[in-house]
């Protein structure tokens, strides 16, 4: 399987992106973009040649083609796909990534990302970048990571996903362990072993990092920060900033208002 690296630091420069007709015309298409990232998502049935390797493009695949590769299509008949061509800089550290993946449960996302990105394009290009960029890390997640670049156990990574997008609600590990997929026992015993600690104790450190930065950064009362981290409760806050971050809300704050 053909490879390439991808750096994902900073969102792409989104050069072109809608929905591509192809095989009316013509059977084959062959071509280069010498600068510029293909992005597609496929829903038809065709054969694409990448720089002389035959990949085999299947409704729900993904392909992600470097700059300067010449590429050749070959269509069954009319063929529409969603693409964006793009320009992405060489920043942060590169990921591995296949040119051609079968995106399985990802597809409907990654479908709704683009098509997003499309509706954008006209008036806020920066919403159409921001949504590529996301679309771009979800591909370069479909592939299990390898030894040598090994990330999180897929059902941690989907517990923290979970965690995050919810550390202002209540968390139970149930609740967790449903949202990856695992059972609660599952959950404990892959959570310590994958990341070094324990769920609850991930929850509070992530609780008392986002209350700390909002703190230091933002306007918002004391009791507002408190309940957007998930800790309602002044006193429990209080004390929880205390034993975590080693002062008071107010202290952290800088202030006694």
């Amino acid at each position: 399987m053909r490879e390439t690296e991808v750096h994902l630091g900073e969102p792409p420069a989104v050069v072109n992106i809608g929905v591509g007709v192809h095989g009316v015309a013509s059977r084959t298409d062959v071509f280069r973009l010498p600068e510029l990232w293909q992005l597609h998502l496929y829903q038809y049935d065709a054969e694409l040649t990448v720089d002389g390797t035959a990949h085999a493009i299947r409704p729900g695949r993904v392909s992600l083609v470097p700059p300067g590769t010449t590429v050749r299509y070959r269509y069954q008949g009319r063929s529409e796909h969603l693409y964006a061509h793009l320009r992405i800089a060489p920043a942060g550290p590169s990921r591995t990534v296949p040119v051609m993946q079968d995106a399985g449960p990802e597809f409907p996302m990654l479908s709704s990302l683009l098509l997003n990105a499309i509706a954008a394009a006209p008036g806020a290009p920066e919403h159409t970048r921001a949504e590529i960029w996301t679309a771009l890390w979800r591909v370069a997640r479909l592939t299990p990571p390898t030894a040598t670049s090994r990330g999180p156990h897929p059902a941690v990574g989907a517990a923290i996903a979970h965690i995050e997008a919810r550390l202002a609600a209540s968390l139970t590990i149930p609740d967790i362990a449903r949202a990856a997929g695992i059972s609660h026992n599952h959950l404990t015993r892959l959570f310590r072993a994958e990341t070094g600690t324990t769920v609850v104790a991930y929850i509070r450190r992530r609780r008392l990092q986002r209350a700390h930065h909002l703190l230091r950064a933002s306007t918002l009362s004391i009791p507002a920060v408190a309940a957007s981290v998930g800790i309602p409760d002044l006193q429990a806050f209080n004390k929880a900033c205390r034993r975590e971050l080693g002062a008071s809300p107010r202290v952290l704050r800088g202030t006694t208002s």
